[in-house]
C-alpha cells in the first residue's frame, strides 16, 4: 500500500487527505491546528505530529500550504520534508504560490534526487470534497507520471503544463481571467437591473449568447438564476475573497516581472482589495456583486 504523508489539513488540505485515505492508501497528516489534525483522523488518516515524523515513511509527500514563505521552510529547513524523507519519495505540492518559490524548492529537491511537482488546483472546497478537483502540474514528466494515480483519486481534470513552476503559471493566468470575468459578469447583471431588466432574464439570454461564461452560468452572482452558486446563500465562500485578492496578487507580481501588460488585472486586484478593506474577506469572491450595487 502506498504511504503518504499529507501536511496542511485547512478547507482544501483536510477533503484532500480525505479522499486519499478514502480511496486506499495509508494516509499521515499533519497540521498546526490540532483540530485539523482530529478531523483527519476520524476521516481515516493516521496522526502526523510533526513533518519529520509525518513525511518519514511516506512514498509520496503532499502539501497544502498558504503561501511560498510556508512552502520554502517546509521543504527546505532541518525539521522539513527534503531533510526526513526517505529516498526515492515523490513530492507534490498543492499549495498556490509565487512561481519563483515554486521553481526554488523544486530546484531544492532535485538537487537531493527527490522527484518533485507543483500540482495547484482549481474548483474550491465544493471540489476538494467531492474529489473534483482540476490539476495543473508542473515539473519533469517522470515525476508527473508518477503523480498522476495519486492526483487522480482527488480530481476529475489532470493537466501537465510542462516544467517546474508551469503548474503555478497556469493557476495564476486561470484565475486572473476568473477574477476579471467575474467583475465584468457582476457589472452585467447590476446594469441589467438598474435598467429594468432582471436578472432571470439577463441570464436566460447572455447564457446562451455571446456573453457566457463559467462565471454566469456555473457561478452566477446574482441571487436566483444558479441555485447552487454562493450568491443564493449570502455569498458566503465557496472560494472567499480573500484567496482571489491572493491569486490576483500573485498574477499581477508575476506579470511585472515577465514585463507583460495586464491592466485589467491590476484594477480586478485593487477592486477585490476594496472588498478586503470593507471588513468583507469572509465573502465569496461573487460577493464582488454586493461592492458594485453599493451594499457594502
Amino acid at each position: 500500500m502506498t504511504k503518504i504523508g499529507f501536511i496542511g489539513l485547512g478547507n482544501m488540505g483536510g477533503p484532500m487527505a480525505a479522499n486519499l485515505a478514502k480511496a486506499g492508501f495509508d494516509v499521515t497528516a499533519t497540521d498546526l491546528s490540532i483540530g485539523a489534525v482530529d478531523r483527519a483522523v476520524e476521516a481515516g488518516c493516521k496522526r502526523g505530529d510533526t513533518v519529520a515524523s509525518t513525511v518519514k515513511d511516506a512514498d509520496v509527500v503532499i502539501s497544502m500550504l498558504p503561501a511560498g514563505a510556508h512552502v520554502r521552510s517546509v521543504y527546505t529547513e532541518s525539521y522539513g520534508v527534503i531533510a526526513n524523507a526517505k529516498k526515492g519519495a515523490l513530492f507534490i505540492d498543492s499549495s498556490t504560490i509565487d512561481i519563483d518559490s515554486a521553481r526554488a524548492v523544486n530546484a531544492a529537491a532535485t538537487d537531493k534526487d527527490f522527484a518533485m511537482v507543483d500540482a495547484p488546483v482549481s474548483g474550491g472546497v465544493a471540489a476538494a470534497t467531492g474529489a473534483t478537483l482540476t490539476f495543473m502540474v508542473g515539473g519533469e514528466e517522470t515525476a508527473f507520471e508518477r503523480a498522476k494515480p495519486v492526483l487522480e483519486k482527488m480530481g476529475k481534470n489532470v493537466f501537465y503544463a510542462g516544467d517546474a513552476g508551469n503548474g503555478q503559471v497556469a493557476k495564476i493566468c486561470n484565475n486572473m481571467l476568473l477574477g476579471i470575468s467575474m467583475i465584468a459578469t457582476c457589472e452585467a447583471f447590476n446594469l441589467a437591473e438598474k435598467l429594468g431588466l432582471d436578472a432571470q432574464t439577463f441570464f436566460d439570454i447572455s447564457s446562451t449568447a455571446s456573453g457566457q461564461c463559467w462565471s454566469m452560468t456555473s457561478y452566477c452572482p446574482a441571487p436566483g438564476p444558479v441555485p447552487n452558486a454562493p450568491s443564493n446563500r449570502e455569498y458566503k465562500p465557496g472560494f472567499a475573497a480573500a484567496m482571489m485578492l491572493k491569486d490576483m496578487r500573485l498574477a499581477n507580481e508575476a506579470a511585472h516581472k515577465a514585463k507583460a501588460a495586464t491592466p485589467l488585472g491590476a484594477q480586478s486586484e485593487a477592486i477585490y482589495a476594496l472588498m478586503e478593506a470593507a471588513g468583507k474577506d469572509g465573502l465569496d469572491f461573487s460577493g464582488v456583486m454586493k461592492l458594485i450595487r453599493g451594499d457594502i
